[in-house]
């Protein structure tokens, strides 16, 4: 799409927007880091993790129990959530970001930032960006932190912008604030999992202003002085916060060190619940809560960094009884908590088992804001609004749902149906690729999720003909360039899905 293009469909929502709706929601998304599904008692009732915060957003607010990332890491997460756009179509084809990765949103690919702003929206972002950007360099090829970073947050349609560069345990661990570094590296810091198997960060410089265990509530407070500060605009406010909790470094800070009774990871989740509880809390304070749209949610699941098997002694499950974790196609990697709360349109406490992905957040709130997206343009196009969920309905149209793991690998899911095509976890979970291939597992996975939530059953041999339909209809949207209806749309690559395995008599399938 060119450059003047992108720009006229911006205008164009704009317009549209202002004539469709003369009072727009607020909007802030927060987006947890490694948090899982069994984290939280509004997903999970047998957790023993208290979330009181978590707990209000639900009561007053939409649960959904079958929602998804797009990616079970996080890089590719964050693409698919702010753009609309499935992960797998981008260069990425597998893993994630470091914290030097140059940008992976290009800059005329539309954004939720780029579609709120055009709509008359602030837009704002306050935390993990793990999207790349440019770095300076010097003569040396050294990170010049002096110099301005280019291509990061603002580049993507965001006003103003706090931000690291990637993971909390990912070097330079430096602030940058639109396109400036705060501070200068005056040392190199790193801690090993020899000494601290919950805290431990990679080695790499850091600036003095950079505090590993004050990040975490830094970003709470400079989001609650957002609110604040905009909450008697005449404008409307997007507020796109990614926390870096409870991904490692887990480093809770009293009162909640030790508070959980069950692990520092624990204690971190209730960390992070009670400042999404101090967000609640400024919105009522500022009073515009009830003209505020939040929605909260994670980017993949659970982290084995939890300890898992500590945690089960006690009795709490992170995958709330689903197969896997953080990484792997199973649901454990990437069913994650959704919670939603918009008042006037929402009835609180309300529970749905509507198909839900990341990626239909851009469609969702093109529609609140009252812009119209256009079909035959970029933007949202593997996503599927989720108002009708919202005002009462039980689905939002979404027929399929394509997951993608670390390694690559890819599942599809229509209805009770999920294949897997991969003959592992496609993560870090037991088996792995190679273990699997060793065993002789079959190249693909069929479960059955309504009689086998666990995926503990392969029932790809007894059921040829549903194995056949879901490799067409995957390599359809393939294809296509999206799972939404519109003309076709290019990817950034060419696009392989089958395992390396699959026998050529299989390949029938995707003719």
């Amino acid at each position: 799409m060119s450059r003047l293009s992108f720009v006229g469909c911006l205008l164009l929502l704009a317009s549209a927007t202002e004539a469709a709706h003369p009072e727009r929601p607020n909007v802030i998304l927060i987006l947890a880091d490694d948090l899982g599904l069994g984290d939280v008692r509004a997903t999970n009732p047998a957790a023993k993790i208290a979330t009181a915060a978590l707990d209000r957003l639900a009561r007053e607010g939409l649960t959904f129990r079958d929602a998804h990332t797009p990616s079970s890491v996080c890089t590719p997460t964050r693409y698919g959530l702010l753009t609309g756009r499935y992960n797998w179509r981008t260069t990425l084809s597998r893993g994630v970001l470091s914290g030097t990765s140059p940008p992976l949103v290009p800059a005329e690919r539309p954004s939720l930032a780029h579609l709120l702003k055009a709509a008359g929206y602030h837009t704002a972002m306050i935390g993990k960006w793990h999207l790349g950007w440019t770095w300076a360099r010097d003569a040396r090829g050294e990170i010049d932190f002096g110099a301005p970073v280019t291509g990061g947050p603002d580049t993507n349609g965001f006003d103003d912008y706090l931000a690291f560069s990637g993971s909390l345990d990912m070097p330079p661990y430096v602030w940058v604030e639109n396109g400036r570094p705060t501070g200068q590296p005056d040392r190199r810091e790193g801690v090993t999992k020899k000494q601290d198997p919950y805290g431990w960060y990679r080695e790499g410089p850091i600036a003095p202003d950079f505090r590993i265990p004050e990040i975490l509530p830094t970003i709470a407070r400079r989001a609650v002085a957002h609110i604040r500060r905009h909450a008697a605009a005449a404008e409307p406010f997007f507020l796109y916060l990614p926390l870096p909790a409870p991904h490692t470094p887990i480093v809770p800070e009293p009162p909640f060190e030790g508070r959980s009774g069950l692990n520092p990871y624990a204690d971190f989740v209730m960390q992070v619940d009670h400042h999404v509880g101090q967000i609640l809390a400024s919105l009522d304070e500022a009073g515009v809560a009830e003209h505020t749209l939040v929605i909260f949610t994670s980017d993949n699941g659970c982290s084995p960094e939890a300890n898992f098997d500590l945690l089960r002694q006690h009795g709490h499950d992170p995958s709330a009884g689903f197969r896997g974790h953080k990484a792997d196609i199973f649901e454990g990697g990437h069913r994650v908590p959704l919670v939603v709360r918009w008042p006037g349109v929402i009835t609180g406490g309300r529970i749905t088992d509507a198909v839900a992905c990341l990626t239909d957040v851009f469609p969702t709130l093109a529609e609140a804001a009252g812009a119209h997206r256009l079909p035959e343009l970029p933007g949202g196009e593997d996503g599927w609004s989720l108002g009708p969920v919202f005002r009462g309905n039980a689905s939002t149209g979404r027929e399929t749902l394509v997951s993608h793991s670390v390694d690559g690998s890819f599942a599809i899911r229509r209805g009770r149906w999920k294949l897997c095509l991969c003959g592992g976890s496609g993560g870090w979970s037991e088996p792995r690729e190679p273990e699997a291939n060793k065993r002789g597992l079959p190249p693909v996975q069929l479960y059955d999720l309504e009689a086998d939530p666990a995926e503990t059953r392969n029932l790809e041999a007894d059921h040829p003909e549903i194995v056949a339909d879901l490799i067409a209809r995957l390599a359809t949207e393939v294809r296509r360039g999206r799972s939404t209806p519109g003309p076709d749309l290019a990817n950034d690559r060419e696009v392989t899905f089958l395992p390396p395995n699959f026998s050529a008599e299989r390949q029938r399938f995707t003719r």
